[in-house]
């Protein structure tokens, strides 16, 4: 079989079927290059040892021989039960199994990989997402509702990677100390039932229990406003510790993250303007409430 074949997954009737999209290496992501090209070696290197042809290991595995030459070969990222197999066909002590949390990390996009490492150093965030809930306070069940909306569709395994990676974004929250964060909402994103009115029921349960830590401000920019300062796009905020900041909105730097203080001065203006706008937080968390007893 040819290694530049369409990679493979043998079904448990020994049947085979291509393998999804979505287990390619970013060829512009080098962290996840290294990151796969270690571990494709260290399978590699274990067979090897083990005194396996990769047809055979392949067998055992219950995976298409070429998909065992593009991991091996650092050209597809092996799925989280490959690696359990092969730590325990291998013998391998759990050191195969143990690549997993790298593995998992490369998965997910590379501009939510970098984002989520600013907001681990960040002090302080000022969070404005004019069409959804930002990711940072969605719940699982309101994440698949929103990427099941997309056209093209994502595939099963995209929608799971994305809210993957939105889930660990939310360690955030688990900080000690927390940083200060601070969003802004849209009453209409808080009205659309995506997925159902049992996930909005959830979402907004969700939003009211978040908005009870001392160090998260929620606030809702009602409907009938009739200034907004946020019409141009959402904004994000990031402080961090020695004083620097890192800004980004689709209507600066066309989306690029800045950290010039004319676009942050633009930015925080912008954000300020809006938080002048909308509710409150203890009127949002009122409002909320009052939606949560119509859904």
């Amino acid at each position: 079989m040819s290694v530049d074949d369409e990679a493979t997954v043998r079904l448990g009737d020994g049947t085979e079927q291509a393998d999804e999209p979505g287990w390619e290496v970013d060829p512009n992501d080098d962290w996840a290059l290294a990151v796969v090209a270690t571990v494709g070696r260290q399978l590699k290197l274990r067979r090897e040892a083990a005194g396996m042809r990769a047809a055979e290991f392949a067998t055992a595995v219950g995976y298409g021989e070429d998909m065992v030459y593009k991991v091996e070969g650092g050209k597809r990222i092996p799925r989280l039960d490959y690696l359990d197999a092969a730590d325990r066909l291998l013998d391998a002590g759990g050191l195969l199994s143990a690549m997993k949390e790298d593995v998992k990390k490369v998965r997910y996009p590379k501009k939510v990989r970098d984002l989520a490492q600013m907001e681990a150093r960040a002090v302080e965030l000022q969070l404005y997402d004019p069409l959804n809930v930002h990711g940072l306070l969605q719940t699982p069940e309101y994440a698949r509702g929103l990427l099941m909306m997309r056209r093209p569709s994502y595939s099963k395994d995209e929608v799971e990677r994305f809210i993957a990676a939105r889930v660990a974004r939310k360690a955030v929250f688990e900080r000690d100390p927390a940083p200060e964060l601070s969003f802004v909402l849209e009453e209409w994103t808080l009205r659309r039932p995506l997925g159902g009115r049992a996930n909005l029921r959830r979402q907004l349960e969700h939003l009211l229990e978040v908005g009870q830590s001392r160090t998260v401000e929620l606030q809702v920019m009602p409907m009938d406003r009739e200034e907004h300062a946020g019409l141009a796009g959402g904004i994000e905020v990031l402080k961090f510790q020695d004083g620097s900041m890192v800004g980004r909105s689709p209507v600066v730097a066309y989306g690029r993250p800045v950290s010039e203080p004319k676009q942050l001065r633009i930015l925080e203006l912008r954000y300020g303007i809006i938080r002048a706008q909308a509710f409150t937080p203890r009127e949002s968390a009122a409002f909320i409430e009052r939606l949560l007893g119509e859904t």
